[in-house]
C-alpha cells in the first residue's frame, strides 16, 4: 500500500529542483566574459547621465500599489460573476462584504491622498 503522502513529496521535490536546476543550467551556459562596456548601464541606447540611482518619490509607489488592489478585486469577482447563478445567497453576502472592504481600503487611500499623481 502506498503512502498518499508520497505524491506530495514528489511535487516538493520538483518544486524545489526545478528553478535550481534552471539556474544552474543557465549560469552553466551564459558568456563568461565580462568587460566594461557590457557592466555599464543602459539606457535605451542612450549614453547615461549622471548617478544611475535616482530616488523617486513615494507617492507613485503608494499609486501603483492602490493599482494593484483594484486590479486584483476585478480578478475575483470575475470567476464569481461567471458562476453568479449557480452560487447560494451566502455568496452574495460575502462578495458584498468583499466589495465593502475594498471600498473603504479606496475611500482610506483618497482621504490619505495616496491617488493624487503629483
Amino acid at each position: 500500500m502506498q503512502n498518499p503522502y508520497i505524491f506530495v513529496g514528489i511535487l516538493v521535490l520538483a518544486a524545489l529542483l526545478l528553478p535550481v536546476v534552471g539556474l544552474g543550467v543557465a549560469w552553466f551556459l551564459r558568456p563568461h566574459k565580462p568587460n566594461p562596456f557590457k557592466q555599464s548601464t543602459y539606457e535605451c541606447g542612450i549614453e547615461p547621465i549622471g548617478d544611475a540611482w535616482v530616488q523617486f518619490k513615494v507617492s507613485y509607489y503608494i499609486y501603483a500599489l492602490v493599482f494593484v488592489v483594484f486590479d486584483v478585486e476585478s480578478v475575483f469577482l470575475f470567476p464569481w460573476a461567471v458562476a453568479y447563478n449557480f452560487l447560494p445567497l451566502y455568496a452574495l453576502l460575502e462578495v458584498i462584504i468583499f466589495v465593502a472592504i475594498l471600498f473603504f481600503a479606496l475611500v482610506y487611500a483618497w482621504r490619505k491622498d495616496a491617488l493624487k499623481w503629483i
